[in-house]
């Protein structure tokens, strides 16, 4: 029982730091050139358009919003891209839906909100909660996406440390009563009644395994560019391994480079590479363009 306490408020503390770096990024978010709902099966999906060019899909880590995860790399992507911020289910803007929460779903509206602002094909980038999403959109529409990015995220539960896995057993919503989560949460829902039943659904998501395959990973033809914390979390084992699988890790000077690219940012956390604005503008700008 202590273990499990002690565990939530790790959770806790973890959620609430999430939070005040989303205030940070808030602070530089520049106004949408359009945003609304797009419908999606049983629910819709908010978005975001910002600035003109070739389309970049955002999709954002777990209990953050466009605002929250993108806030400072919008202005700056923005000026040379059209930039599209989606918020998932029961995230920001987008309503809680009492449908089934997993990485099909998810991937599904993605896709949906491409739809319905008639973009065909797109470079998508993904962090944490988002990469995972991203990566399953890769396997399921395959034909909708240009190139990849996966900031600190894994296509697999064994992708992360044992101490990621575990982090939400225990978890229990009551724990952010009255925390900046809640506060921010307040401000955007649609719905603020839904807040504790977004929290259950949210907490019951990550406590279920999952793998897309290596071998659906190894399928993956478009050029992936993963970007990881040295201490984020991210089993970097495991991280050579899907390199491995999209074709990298080789000796480039006596062959082709491959098309996809690693970066491993030092001293860096799972929450903290997110505040690295100009070390990940740059990773994406060299390998977008």
């Amino acid at each position: 029982m202590k273990n499990l306490l002690k565990t939530g408020n790790r959770v806790k503390s973890l959620l609430i730091t999430i939070m005040t770096i989303t205030a940070a990024q808030s602070n530089a978010q520049v106004k949408p050139a359009q945003s609304g709902y797009a419908p999606v099966k049983d629910t819709k999906v908010y978005y975001e358009v910002y600035g003109e060019g070739k389309p970049l899909v955002l999709i954002h880590g777990a209990f953050m919003t466009i605002a929250g995860n993108w806030g400072q790399l919008i202005p700056e992507l923005s000026k040379t891209r059209k930039v599209i911020a989606i918020e998932m289910q029961g995230h920001g803007h987008t309503p809680y839906s009492e449908r089934k929460l997993d990485q099909p779903t998810l991937a599904s509206d993605v896709e949906a909100v491409m739809n319905y602002l008639k973009v065909d094909s797109a470079d998508v980038v993904g962090y944490s909660m988002g990469g995972t999403i991203a990566y399953q959109f890769a396997l399921q529409s395959p034909k909708r996406l240009k190139k990849l990015v996966i900031i600190s995220s894994t296509y697999k539960s064994t992708g992360w440390m044992p101490e990621v896995n575990n982090a939400f057993k225990g978890m229990k919503p009551e724990f952010l009563t009255n925390t900046p989560m809640k506060t921010a949460y307040d401000a955007v829902a649609p719905d603020k009644t839904k807040w504790t039943k977004f929290l259950e659904q949210m907490i019951a998501y990550a406590n279920v395994p999952f793998d897309m395959g290596d071998a659906n990973i190894a399928k993956i033809t478009a050029p992936v560019l993963i970007i990881a914390g040295d201490n984020d979390g991210l089993d970097k084992i495991e991280l050579i391994k899907t390199y491995q699988l999209l074709g990298g890790v080789k000796f480039a000077d006596m062959g082709a480079m491959p098309k996809s690219h690693l970066a491993i940012v030092p001293g860096q956390t799972h929450v903290g590479l997110m505040m690295q604005t100009e070390t990940i503008l740059g990773y994406l700008n060299g390998f977008l363009k």
